[in-house]
């Protein structure tokens, strides 16, 4: 008889209404002690597959998350890694009403949060009726004095929100943290959306579980309503690859389809704010900021930025652009401000809060100090102001009370102006499934909101956090903790949404503008891949060669070592460091493009990069070497088809096609300057028609053996083989005269050289094309290279 889904003690028989037993998680459980209704289907489905059932299915989950390359990246002593994305395969079960309840009270915190900041940044009126001590504000390192009196276009300064909750044991929630710089986790819970719906595919059809596609796309369409000009476009601006959640800037930029962007793409021209693209500047009119804001503009903030655009602050007193949050948005995450929060609602709102925040005193006042000093074991003490320190550590102190690292009274004596304390939490558990077993495990979940033309609108779902023991501080993802799914289950059915366009809104079908910055990476990306292959099929055909002989120092390997060492690679090395440091730049490349490259590409690409390094650790030279590089040239070969295969061919396309085409046609230049040189040692011909990938054509084409004659022919003047200098010219003839301003009058540089340098290879000769000839056609193609980057890639 086959085994059955192990439950911890407590879970069995609960999905037939049996009360719980020690040990189950508190999610679960209802006010009276009973099983929530709405686990109790998903129990019985669960208690219903094999061991061996559940490991498929979470394995499907886990790789799919695989394929989509989801990552996440982990800071230590010895810098940063990304890391496999870790799923919690369970997800959190909460009832619609419930949700509406909880929705309810963060909608008016978010109003709350919008007043708080339009007085911060104008009235001021908190701090002047001694509502908000205003050193809080003042001595506040995300208060930015230069957005006081600067009025956002379209009247708000808030339209993406996030908030950190935490349900105690007895069922109430709470507010953690508030949100509201640049709220991460959504695309994240996309993905665990994605993944987990794989993982109980036949139950998730039939749960009546909200999806969550509508909210972006009522967010999405939000955001490009918020345009003033329709000829701008719409940003997500981004610190870049090396930041903790750059994975889902670009999901997000891709899904949603609008641009990726860098502080250095932007521009700030008379008050308007512009991306630099191939076709010339073009306005950007909303601009989605994932950067801190106090990096945002090194003109008039953070002097040493290297993240922003001077000049971002002006455009927004000229009032040309929208920012999602606007600059200064980080001051809300205070700390301090929990403490003062009830009140803050009667002074702004007339209303009491609905949805509580973890008790906070301030200990800048006598009597809260005091308190917080008399209480202190049940305390947590931390800095006032601080709002950069991660929110899993946050969480993490909050759930365990830990004591400051010195004696508190003194301390707080000392500094109190700069302390807060707050009341340790105990949060509720959620099932896990570890080790073979549900099991309960702490939980905190950030919920999203979104600014929509009708209000604040929740989004039917979140983003957990779930620990891996039963340690509060398990949560944070950067000591352990997983991501788990949250499903807002309704009792009857649900919409089907998806991204597609509400009745009534037209799609808007044009070329996305490419940034030059993007098209440079995507040059270089195919710059990259080409010459990757190239040095395996140069390698290959010098280990093949040492297979036979087995003499290193023979003279045609001795002839072709300048083409190794002018690309920094050590031949004499099975798999070189030079090798994989080429892969790696060509990735660093790709990975600043993720938004435009596809998640198939990436995965091919980081897979080439891990067999190449573990070959390199146990390849010798010779024959294993060259069997290993048989191997790594399919994998590249089909890297190379998946792309150019599958990418839609618009400007982007046509730069990473210069990039190979200039790479391949200058690799060759390089091989048939030494290798058909009359001085060449014997068999070099054949080892340039080798690495030309052209053998076979050649025995078609010429029933001779090589000459020089018959190989230049074929790999320098033959239009119709792939792999000629000629082929590359043509193609680069035809993705140039395809670029933005390429064919005006008069005639560019650029185009003019093409032509010159095509027209010259085309009616040589293959006796006229000596030498000499070949490495100044080689030298013809990098001026080529370098044209293109004056003209599109600066």
């Amino acid at each position: 008889m086959e085994r059955k889904t192990r439950l911890a003690p407590g879970l069995t028989g609960l999905a037939d209404g049996y009360r719980p037993q020690p040990g189950v998680p508190d999610e679960m459980m209802d006010a009276s002690g009973g099983i929530r209704p709405v686990w109790r289907g998903f129990l019985r489905h669960l208690a219903g597959l094999s061991p061996d059932d559940l490991h498929r299915r979470f394995a499907r989950g886990d790789q799919y998350l695989r394929d989509a390359g989801v990552f996440f990246r982990q800071y230590s002593a010895e810098g940063s890694d990304e890391r496999a994305w870790p799923l919690s395969h369970v997800p959190v079960l909460i009832d619609e009403a419930e949700w509406q309840r909880l929705g309810a009270g963060l909608i008016q915190r978010a109003d709350l949060l919008e007043a708080l900041m339009a007085d911060l940044y104008g009235a001021n009126r908190l701090v002047a009726e001694g509502v908000l001590p205003a050193a809080l504000v003042a001595g506040n390192p995300e208060w930015l004095r230069p957005m006081v009196g600067i009025a956002p276009r379209g009247g708000h300064h808030l339209h993406f929100l996030a908030f950190e909750v935490g349900r105690g044991p007895d069922g109430d929630w709470w507010v953690l943290g508030d949100r509201a710089q640049a709220p991460s986790g959504a695309g994240f819970a996309l993905e665990n959306r994605v993944a987990t719906s794989r993982v109980f595919s036949d139950f998730y059809a039939e749960a009546h579980v909200h999806r969550l596609a509508g909210f972006f796309r009522t967010f999405r369409d939000a955001l490009q309503d918020l345009q003033a000009d329709p000829h701008g476009r719409v940003g997500i601006l981004t610190p870049g690859p090396l930041n903790e959640t750059y994975y889902e800037h670009a999901w997000i930029a891709r899904y949603l389809g609008f641009m990726l962007l860098q502080g250095e793409d932007l521009t700030v021209d008379s008050g308007q704010l512009k991306v630099r693209t191939v076709a010339g500047p073009e306005p950007v009119s909303v601009l989605w900021r994932r950067l801190d804001g106090a990096y945002a503009d090194p003109l008039e903030l953070e002097g040493g930025s290297q993240l922003g655009t001077p000049g971002l602050v002006s455009a927004l007193r000229h009032g040309s652009t929208t920012l999602v949050n606007n600059l200064g948005s980080g001051v809300l995450e205070t700390r301090a401000f929990l403490a003062f929060m009830p009140r803050i609602a009667r002074a702004l709102l007339g209303e009491e809060l609905r949805l509580p925040n973890i008790a906070t005193w301030w200990c800048g006042q006598e009597a809260e100090r005091a308190h917080v000093a008399a209480n202190v074991s049940r305390m947590l003490i931390s800095p006032a102001l601080s709002t950069r320190q991660p929110i899993e550590d946050d969480l993490a102190a909050l759930a365990e009370g830990r004591p400051a690292p010195r004696d508190p009274v003194a301390w707080l004596e000392r500094e109190g102006a700069g302390l807060v304390g707050q009341e340790s939490v105990v949060l509720s558990t959620t099932p896990a499934h570890i080790g073979g077993a549900l099991v309960p495990r702490p939980m905190s979940l950030r919920v999203f909101l979104a600014r929509t033309p009708s209000g604040w609108q929740v989004m039917p779902g979140g983003f957990a956090r779930i620990g891996r023991t039963p340690e509060p501080r398990a949560v944070a993802m950067q000591h352990g903790g997983a991501a788990a799914d949250v499903w807002i289950v309704s009792e009857t059915p649900v919409e089907a949404a998806s991204l597609i366009p509400a009745q009534g809104r037209q799609l808007q079908a044009r070329e996305g503008a490419l940034p030059s910055r993007s098209a440079d990476n995507l040059f270089w990306l195919g710059r990259y891949v080409e010459r990757t292959e190239g040095l395996m099929r140069l390698l290959r055909a010098r280990h093949v060669r040492l297979a036979e002989t087995g003499d290193a120092n023979a003279p045609l390997l001795a002839a072709v070592a300048p083409l190794f060492r002018g690309q920094g690679v050590d031949p004499e090395e099975g798999i070189p460091k030079g090798l994989i440091q080429t892969l790696r730049s060509a990735i660093a490349s790709a990975g600043q493009v993720r938004d435009r490259f596809s998640p198939d590409g990436w995965s091919s690409l980081a897979d080439l990069d891990k067999t190449m390094r573990r070959m390199a650790e146990r390849v010798a030279p010779g024959d294993d070497a060259a069997r290993a590089l048989s191997a790594l040239l399919r994998k590249i070969t089909g890297f190379s088809g998946l792309v150019h295969e599958n990418m839609y061919r618009v400007t982007g396309w046509r730069f990473l096609e210069l990039g190979r085409h200039v790479e391949r046609g200058a690799g060759m230049a390089a091989v048939l300057a030494t290798l058909a040189d009359p001085f060449a040692p014997d068999g070099g011909l054949d080892l340039a028609v080798e690495v030309g990938d052209s053998v076979m054509t050649h025995r078609r084409r010429f029933a001779v053996t090589t000459s020089r004659e018959t190989v230049v022919d074929l790999l320098a003047l033959d239009a119709m083989n792939p792999r000629s200098i000629l082929f590359q010219l043509d193609g680069i003839e035809e993705q140039v005269r395809l670029l933005p301003g390429a064919t005006a009058s008069p005639m560019p540089d650029l185009l003019r050289l093409v032509l010159r340098t095509r027209t010259n290879l085309a009616t040589e000769r293959a006796e006229q094309l000596d030498t000499q000839a070949l490495w100044a056609l080689r030298g013809a193609i990098w001026e080529i290279s370098d044209l293109i980057t004056d003209s599109w890639l600066r």
